[in-house]
């Protein structure tokens, strides 16, 4: 297994590796190899392999966002992995969408408690905001999207963040995911933004398997 078998004993420690190993050697056969080059969690990588194994996308593009690691993996229809960026991420911690936070996010006026980035799979598709601007819709009815960073007095703060934050430090939005603005228009626009797609949301207070049930 080279580096990858290299990289997981160091991230899981020797106590972790014998159980990871024999699935680490699986995994690497089904996964993109340019996505294991990224180095990702044990928890994407085996998402990217069961999304793949089960054709769960239905030949469609899709995404993974990490929330515990707070990152973004977009992969084209084929499998391939198109680009990867850190993300900003709802500044509440929590799996659920809050039953109003789509009638709230309208006005503007989210309370705390409701900005999580809620964790599933979700059917995404292309659209625009209030303000017209081009954002992925991950769930329309929740105001739930992918967007780029947006302009405005907390840029500055914002994007340094996103350079520089580790993932704990990246809890700042209102729940959508946010993206830097190259990686939008480069990455996010021309893979998931020209038709249908599917983002798989990874959970942060629950388990993989209570969200992928058959994962």
């Amino acid at each position: 297994m080279g580096q990858w078998s290299r990289w997981l004993r160091h991230a899981a420690g020797s106590t972790a590796w014998i159980a990871l190993a024999a699935w680490a050697g699986t995994a690497a056969q089904a996964a993109p190899q340019e996505l294991l080059a990224t180095r990702p969690s044990i928890e994407a990588s085996r998402l990217v392999d069961w999304v793949m194994q089960k054709k769960d996308a239905h030949g469609k593009a899709f995404a993974i966002v990490d929330k515990r690691n707070a990152h973004i993996y977009v992969f084209r229809a084929d499998g391939h992995l198109a680009g990867h960026s850190p993300v900003l991420l709802g500044s509440a911690l929590g799996d659920d969408i809050a039953p109003h936070v789509g009638e709230h996010a309208q006005t503007g006026k989210v309370p705390p408690q409701e900005r999580t980035t809620p964790a599933g799979r979700f059917e995404a598709s292309p659209g625009r905001n209030v303000k017209g601007e081009n954002v992925v819709w991950v769930d329309y009815d929740s105001a739930f999207a992918i967007h780029r960073l947006r302009p405005g007095f907390a840029y500055g703060t914002r994007n340094s963040r996103l350079v520089k934050a580790q993932p704990a430090g990246r809890r700042l939005s209102w729940g959508c995911v946010v993206v830097p603005v190259g990686f939008y228009e480069q990455v996010v626009e021309r893979v998931l933004g020209n038709a249908r797609s599917v983002v798989y949301v990874m959970p942060e207070t629950t388990t993989m398997q209570q969200v992928f049930q058959d994962l």
